[in-house]
């Protein structure tokens, strides 16, 4: 967490979010927006479940074509030998089928998978009709389009589900719903049935279609016994929770404009994540299983889940061993990531063993499609970052207020340049006053909406700390809710690290004092670092190996 209380220099953070980006088969109508709103699901912006973007295509230099004059005896194609000719026809054929081929390829790699009246199997590629999705009968090959036909919507945790003959999203009525019901959803999503709450709600979304339960259908699945109703007799809806998230027990909503330490209980869903003792980066709380954090935290070859100890509630560094460490599990990072320009920079973290909620751990709340924030929105950043640049860790865990920047603003030329994509939130002061900063990375960017603490992104990266015109980016959490939905359900993992790590592990395990300490500052010629870059840390884990990042897009990690 940054503080810069001089005069802006120059130039600084400028930026803006339109946040829920929603599924681009989902007809379902948007609440309308007022000139205040702050819709987080653009129009006319339907992504698949995983993200899809417009790929950085790189150059190619060209070389000066050299002419030589043919031979007087004519060329391959011009002799009038028919084996010549031959040949020559093989060749042409050839090439064009090479050109064929590599287009094909151009074409799958750049052109976006599946229509918009489709919808993207995450585990093999494959596109189906959304008319298939969710109809009873399991066209991808892991079944996952019979496994997300159920969300909550807005605030209010509206349940709804995907009607498969009409291509849209209904609420549930709430008539002869039960629990059993309510608990069958919240495992469709994930989540395990150690908290659980259901209520009828008068709808509010003007809705005219519902999904009501058929009651004689008889004992078989949940969806199978869902059919679209133009009535509802209660004229109530289902209001799901799956989990108790998005409380403090602390109610001090006092504002933090420019930054202070936090107090127990102040963020519960705030974790420090170790790697051999060192705090490296943040992460949120959002099961007790499960933390989100950025995907440049886990960049090779720190994507071993056996390197990464989580500590929750606990806000001094210095106490962290004395407090109750958890292991990691497993380390998911989003299969779309860009190292070089940070987009869809997020990734979940399983842990061995749960975590025990109290007054000081608690999960946030992942944002539902369907809310609505203001153009700049208050929200707060937490972790143990530097409190300037270059600086070291912060002992005490720091909290403070920054408004969103919408993103129009951000990509402008004198601030990020359109650099920051749909993936990507901005958040700040324009005159640079705070910010967060080294260290601060995966930990949350949250809000606080119908007296509910929301996780709408993660500290990602930024040029300098608290600069003027340079605000903080973060990844857009409400890109990325299908994604940890399906990580949450399925489990599925790359390999946790590279071949020949697990001999280097056993070493690091043998050393012992300052061998295995982390080095935060070091001489740049130790990592070999290049023109322009800034050494983050050097860590022997395994071995000896350097995080750094290069002048313009700065890792908060």
């Amino acid at each position: 967490m940054a503080l810069n209380s001089g005069s802006p220099p120059g130039i600084g953070p400028y930026y803006e979010n339109h946040g829920f980006q929603s599924e681009h088969i989902y007809h379902t109508p948007r609440p309308p927006v007022g000139p205040d709103g702050y819709n987080l699901y653009p129009d006319q912006y339907y992504p698949s479940p995983v993200p899809q973007y417009a790929p950085r295509v790189t150059t190619q230099a060209s070389t000066t074509a050299i002419h030589t004059q043919p031979n007087s005896s004519g060329t391959l194609c011009t002799s009038t030998s028919k084996t010549k000719k031959s040949l020559c026809f093989a060749l042409a054929l050839v090439t064009v089928l090479a050109g064929a081929a590599v287009a094909a390829v151009l074409l799958w790699k750049f052109l976006p998978g599946c229509s918009t009246s489709e919808m993207e199997c995450m585990s093999s590629g494959t596109c189906i009709s959304s008319s298939l999705w969710c109809d009873g009968i399991a066209h991808c090959p892991n079944g996952e389009d019979e496994n997300r036909c159920v969300r909550l919507y807005g605030p209010s945790f509206t349940l709804q589900v995907y009607s498969s003959q009409r291509e849209a999203w209904y609420p549930v009525c709430q008539d002869d719903w039960n629990d059993s019901y309510g608990r069958a959803a919240c495992k469709d999503m994930g989540y395990k049935n150690n908290f659980y709450y259901t209520q009828g709600i008068p709808d509010s979304s003007g809705a005219t279609s519902f999904m009501k339960l058929n009651t004689s259908a008889g004992n078989i699945d949940l969806y199978k016994k869902l059919y679209h109703s133009d009535s509802c007799t209660s004229r109530m809806v289902v209001s799901l929770r799956c989990i108790e998230c998005g409380i403090r027990s602390v109610r001090r909503q006092s504002r933090i404009v420019g930054g202070s330490n936090a107090s127990p209980g102040d963020w519960p869903w705030q974790v420090s994540l170790h790697v051999q003792g060192v705090h490296v980066c943040g992460g949120s709380i959002i099961t007790p299983e499960w933390i989100v954090t950025a995907a440049h935290c886990v960049e090779e070859p720190l994507n071993s889940p056996r390197y990464w100890t989580a500590f929750a509630g606990i806000l001094k560094q210095s106490l962290m061993f004395y407090g109750n460490r958890h292991q990691v599990e497993k380390v998911i990072s989003h299969p779309n990531y860009d190292s070089k320009t940070k987009n869809n920079d997020i990734a979940l973290m399983k842990l061995q063993t749960p975590l025990t909620f109290n007054e000081l751990v608690k999960p946030v709340c992942l944002p539902n499609p369907g809310m609505m924030l203001d153009p700049a929105q208050e929200c707060w950043i937490s972790g143990w970052g530097s409190t300037y640049e270059k600086g070291k860790t912060s002992e005490v865990l720091n909290a403070a207020m920054v408004p969103l920047i919408e993103r129009y603003k951000c990509n402008n030329k004198y601030i990020y340049n359109s650099l920051i994509t749909p993936a990507m939130i901005c958040a700040g002061f324009l005159q640079g006053t705070v910010d967060s900063c080294q260290g601060d990375s995966g930990g949350p960017l949250v809000t606080l909406k119908n007296d509910i603490w929301w996780l709408i992104g993660d500290t990602s990266w930024g040029s300098g700390c608290a600069k003027a015109f340079r605000p903080g980016v973060y990844g857009n959490v409400t890109v990325f809710t299908d994604w940890i939905y399906q990580q949450m359900r399925v489990g599925t993992d790359k390999p946790d690290y590279a071949e020949g790590h697990e001999e280097k592990a056993r070493e690091m395990g043998r050393m012992e004092g300052a061998d295995q300490q982390v080095y935060l500052s070091l001489k740049a010629t130790q990592c070999g670092l290049e023109e322009g870059e800034q050494l983050i840390h050097v860590a022997f884990v395994p071995g000896f190996f350097c995080l750094r990042y290069p002048s313009t897009r700065k890792p908060r990690g």
